[in-house]
């Protein structure tokens, strides 16, 4: 997906400005430094290089590797082992955060501490995090933090919060969420030596850990030190996105299971997780389940109403009627291909629909010309904290409530 300075700016980040007004900020030079370069981190680098007037100057990361084949993608970008160091520019006007979970809260309050707007990877808190800090940390600051649930920069999505909003699903009676893959999961230990990572600052907020290099790369997500499983690398997603697009109360009762299929001994946290929500003064329920054992249902999301339901994924929606209801049945299909072959229900990628990169834009476009960004703080320590509610009943054997 190449963007160019047209798709820029007829993008959902940019339709509701002026159009002279759009043209004159993208001119505006943007530096950007991007701590934490791993995968996700480098999948943010693309698409952030794509939007004009940004540039990606700086790079921080604990791990060689990282910061290796981050460094192929900006040769001129400087690099910084101590993020702190990297803060202190004042040549740098905004960061990208794409480190593991337990590091989320404490870098976004120490950037926007130093004068950094903060695009920050989901969950912006971790269950060790005192979420209050954060909040009045960026109230104070002032500064664009755009928490990085993209679903809600994506444009069919947009338009299927409208069909909630216009009442043509009726009553909602339930929330449906899911995140299943069958992707096997292996014991094999990458190839990092001890040398080539400070894991004490990877550490950090977890405190003084063994050195364990298969956590080093994606696989922090499973233990509870550095991520919190399916329930806050996963369901957070669609949590948000009902969050955003319902406006629900808080949640306050959480009844979660897990099971280790594949990754007894392995991982901290399950392969295999359901979950029931229940939520302040009202009657709505909603469930999640999220498997890497087998893939029915995928990645999805369905508000269940008394006159029609609303299929949601990351290529399309889908307006479902009940029985005897005169809601019309449609569709918008946006992702038609994944990976280059034909397109289906439920996959976590089209090839089409770039929420990173919709999402990504729109924080640029608020840093250039004020505003909100599409998921505030405010709003990622909500999903984020009904995900800590449901491990806390899955760790505990107990209903959690808040």
């Amino acid at each position: 997906m190449t963007w160019t300075r047209r798709d820029f700016f007829a993008s959902t980040a940019v339709v509701a400005l002026a159009p002279g007004l759009a043209r004159a900020a993208a001119t505006e030079q943007l530096n950007i430094g991007v701590i934490g370069s791993g995968g996700r981190g480098r999948w943010l680098m693309e698409r952030a290089a794509k939007i004009p007037g940004v540039n990606i100057v700086a790079l921080s990361d604990v791990w060689d590797g990282a910061i290796a084949t981050a460094k192929k993608m900006v040769p001129a970008a400087s690099v910084h082992r101590d993020f702190r160091e990297l803060l202190d520019r004042s040549d740098i006007q905004a960061v990208i955060i794409a480190t593991p979970d337990h590091w989320h809260t404490s870098m976004t309050i120490a950037a926007v501490e130093s004068d950094k707007h903060v695009y920050v990877e989901k969950p912006v808190t971790h269950w060790r995090d005192n979420a209050q800090d954060l909040i009045d940390a960026v109230n104070k600051s002032g500064k664009a933090v755009q928490v990085g649930t993209q679903q809600r920069s994506m444009p069919h999505l947009q338009e299927g919060k409208q069909i909630v909003n216009s009442g043509e699903l009726g009553e909602l009676v339930r929330i449906r969420m899911s995140w299943n893959r069958n992707v096997p999961r292996h014991q094999g230990r990458p190839n990092i030596q001890r040398s080539d990572v400070d894991w004490k600052a990877f550490c950090g907020p977890a405190g003084d850990l063994p050195f364990d290099p298969y956590k080093v790369r994606g696989n922090w997500r499973w233990f509870w030190d550095f991520g919190g499983g399916i329930f806050t690398d996963l369901m957070v997603h669609w949590f948000d996105t009902a969050l955003w697009m319902v406006d629900l109360p808080a949640t306050t009762w959480a009844a979660a299971t897990g099971s280790h299929l594949q990754t007894a001994g392995l991982w901290e946290t399950p392969d295999t997780v359901q979950c029931l929500l229940r939520f302040k003064d009202s009657p709505l329920q909603a469930h999640f389940a999220g498997s890497f054992s087998q893939h029915d249902e995928r990645a999805m999301l369905q508000l269940q109403g008394t006159k029609a339901t609303l299929y949601c994924d990351r290529g399309r929606y889908e307006v479902r009627p009940q029985r005897g209801s005169h809601t019309k049945s449609r569709q918008r299909v946006d992702g038609r291909t994944v990976r280059g072959g034909p397109g289906f229900l439920g996959a976590d990628f089209y090839d089409e629909v770039d929420g990173a990169m919709y999402h990504l834009a729109q924080w640029v476009s608020v840093i250039r010309n004020g505003g909100q960004t599409a998921c505030t703080v405010k709003g990622g320590v909500a999903a984020a904290a009904t995900a800590h509610l449901a491990n806390k009943s899955l760790r505990s054997g107990n209903i959690a409530t808040s």
